[in-house]
């Protein structure tokens, strides 16, 4: 027996020492194997892809993250920072045992960026693998561990206006009914039809009550320059 717990012994120290020297060139597979960890976790079990996007616009500094309650909240504080730990009274409260009661903060410094602070927890915070004995200031894309818990972080600071979309395109779009429920266009049934050359055929269609209530509707949801678009083109089309 005694031959049989020593030999145990050496087996388990042997594992360790390999893990060391894994750990030692490897730091971030220790952060892959706690991410298994959190499926486990309970009070994490829906949540896939765990994330903290921190937005700075002209009008507000906020996080936006699936860390509470499991589903994508945006946080605002007055004073830029965002406290976790598994106290109640955290900004983002996480009930990991691994966690202390006060861990970590991310704080946005005006015109310097994000920042991890670690509050002398007793399991440490991580980014990318080291540990934030001081502020570490946050990257786009960072991984971020705070006891067992891993999450990525990402940070946005500009934001780009698209052009509008092409009137051929809208007229595929989904639009909303009076009573809440979406309806989606049959491009081949619902669109209004073309106008005829014929002047008999226009005036039937637009003996249609329907048919000009919808195209009515549709045309007071356009933007001015998609309504500008509509006459260039009638205006345009070729004279019979």
């Amino acid at each position: 027996m005694a031959d049989f717990a020593q030999t145990e012994i050496e087996r388990r120290l042997t594992l360790y020492q390999v893990f060391l020297k894994l750990y030692e060139h490897h730091s971030s597979l220790l952060d892959e194997i706690l991410q298994l960890e959190n499926l486990s976790q309970p009070s994490l079990t829906r949540v896939k892809g765990c994330y903290v996007h921190g937005v700075v616009d002209t009008s507000a500094v906020y996080l936006m993250t699936n860390l509470c309650d499991n589903q994508t909240q945006s946080l605002r504080q007055a004073q830029q920072i965002w406290t976790i730990g598994r106290s109640s009274s955290s900004g983002i409260c996480i009930t990991d045992s691994h966690m202390s009661r006060r861990h970590a903060a991310i704080q946005h410094i005006d015109d310097r960026g994000f920042y991890l602070i670690d509050f002398n927890s007793t399991n440490g915070s991580f980014v990318n693998g080291d540990r934030a004995f001081e502020p570490i200031k946050l990257k786009d894309g960072d991984r971020i561990r705070l006891g067992s818990l891993t999450f990525s972080f990402f940070a946005n600071y500009s934001c780009r206006v698209l052009p509008t979309v092409a009137m051929e395109l809208l007229m595929q779009l989904t639009h909303r009914k009076s009573d809440n429920q979406v309806e989606i266009l049959d491009y081949l049934r619902d669109r209004p039809k073309p106008l005829t050359e014929k002047p008999d055929d226009n005036s039937e269609i637009f003996r249609n009550p329907e048919l000009v209530e919808k195209f009515e509707h549709w045309y007071d949801n356009f933007s001015s320059e998609q309504k500008s678009e509509i006459l260039d083109r009638f205006f345009s089309r070729p004279i019979p």
